[in-house]
């Protein structure tokens, strides 16, 4: 967990056993006053409808945006299946919880549709970068090492995953990572500032919580400075 100010951060794994056991454990022990997720409106609607991806999305998002989804969408309840879990359980536990207790919830996530607009753009060496990572995965060993599916990864794990992202595929990194985290971070901003004296909890992906924590640091620093010189100056 990081800490910035009123702002507590939980990096989870969206189909990890561990990750909704410490979202509970934390909103029963603390109980925020808000608690902020990485989601927006359709993709919370989504998660409580167990929708599936539909051939009418297309219009909303694009082919291409379309297939990202479906994709991700499969992935993630497959893997969710050899742990127990549906993709996005922790999320579900935090909403449920926030209504029992009357909690405040923020959707700080920018809308999916923009995100996989965005994805659309993906260039020929990503395709590419992909098709030759599908055919030598039998052969070769993995980018990390297996670590277990029911926790969240190390730091270490995640690191590594991320730097594999920003090298071999730049669109994927600079869509689903850092415009989002800017975003996010930038949303847990404005709610600090709205709500100065608010304890807040942001439930976000392992792999957003540091660089969300480093951006809303050095915005928190930045406007305590420019406080502490427009005091100065009066």
């Amino acid at each position: 967990m990081k800490s910035c100010q009123n702002i507590h951060i939980i990096g989870t794994s969206h189909i990890s056993p561990e990750s909704i056991a410490l979202v509970t454990q934390y909103i029963n022990n603390n109980k925020p006053d808000i608690i902020a997720i990485e989601l927006d409106k359709q993709r919370l609607k989504a998660l409580f409808s167990h929708n599936k991806p539909s051939i009418t999305d297309i219009k909303h998002l694009g082919l291409k945006g379309f297939f990202f989804n479906l994709l991700g969408h499969y992935i993630e309840k497959k893997l969710g299946k050899l742990v127990g879990t549906s993709p996005g359980d922790e999320m579900k536990a935090a909403v449920r919880l926030a209504r029992n207790y009357k909690l405040k919830l923020a959707l700080i996530d920018q809308p999916i549709e923009i995100t996989l607009k965005k994805l659309s753009k993906i260039t020929f060496k990503e395709k590419l970068n992909f098709f030759i990572d599908i055919i030598k995965s039998p052969f070769s060993q993995p980018i990390i090492k297996p670590f277990d599916l029911k926790k969240v990864p190390s730091e270490k794990a995640i690191n590594q995953i991320i730097l594999y992202i920003r090298k071999h595929y730049p669109t994927i990194h600079e869509v689903l990572l850092e415009e989002r985290n800017k975003i996010m971070a930038k949303n847990l901003y404005t709610l600090t500032h709205n709500h100065p004296n608010a304890k807040i909890l942001a439930i976000v992906g392992a792999a957003h919580k540091n660089a969300i924590f480093n951006i809303l640091r050095n915005k928190i620093h930045h406007s305590n400075n420019s406080s502490i010189n427009n005091n100065l100056q009066l």
